[in-house]
């Protein structure tokens, strides 16, 4: 859960361009205090050493998720997160989520301008997240066969942030807000692969906890054959 995708921006707010940084070794603020010291006729201060990148403390444990990943033969799996990269918990088969640092560290390669402080609070909820988002999936696959092979598993997921599905592009010419996110489930059930959507919109603040964003997720099987019989069983289900 992920989490998100079009809100990152590109460089990092107060660093100095490279080709600028590399013909002028002197932080420019830093030379302008010396100057204006210099003209007061006063002695420049020692510079202190400089602090390590806030980025050197961020965590490296990872949590187990409880999203089962189909089993495969040589260990691998293909990353089930647009922003950082996941893997396989081998003593159970589940996926494992990124680290602090493993998800600041690909947020920096795609130049999303991350905030090494904001990681300790970003990494639970994109957890959190795709948590809610397996628990919806689980949802529309109960009693639809997978029970025979120990349930529905992630075979792979993707997002992109830019494209529209149906609904959401619907919703947003009748004057609704659009999804900030969007991605595309594939799940296992046994054997057998069936596609999901899921739209990440903004919801509303608790009043209690103003601090914290609010989600709100919608997860429904792709409108392909399957999935369009899986929504017409639901929407029946739903009024009988």
């Amino acid at each position: 859960m992920a989490p998100d995708d079009k809100t990152h921006q590109a460089a990092a707010q107060g660093q100095l361009d490279p080709a600028a940084a590399a013909g002028c070794p002197v932080d420019h603020s830093t030379r302008a205090a010396w100057l204006k010291q210099q003209q007061d006729g006063k002695q420049a201060p020692t510079p202190s050493p400089p602090s390590p990148p806030l980025s050197d403390n961020l965590s490296k444990s990872r949590e187990v998720s409880s999203i089962p990943r189909v089993t495969i033969s040589n260990g691998n799996a293909e990353s089930p997160n647009p922003h950082a990269a996941s893997s396989v918990s081998p003593s159970i088969g589940n996926w494992i989520y990124p680290s602090e640092k493993m998800f600041f560290d690909a947020m920096k390669r795609k130049d999303w301008d991350p905030k090494a402080e904001d990681m300790r609070m970003i990494v639970p909820i994109h957890n959190a997240v795709n948590e809610r988002a397996w628990v919806e999936i689980k949802e529309w696959e109960k009693g639809r066969g997978s029970e025979r092979c120990g349930g529905p598993k992630l075979l792979s997921f993707s997002g992109d942030a830019s494209k529209l599905s149906p609904k959401a592009r619907i919703l947003v010419l009748l004057g609704y807000q659009a999804p900030f996110d969007r991605h595309d489930w594939v799940v296992d059930r046994c054997g057998t692969n069936v596609e999901y959507i899921i739209d990440f919109y903004s919801g509303k603040r608790d009043p209690a906890r103003p601090e914290m964003p609010s989600f709100y997720l919608d997860v429904r099987p792709k409108l392909t054959v399957e999935g369009a019989l899986m929504r017409a069983q639901r929407w029946f289900n739903s009024w009988f």
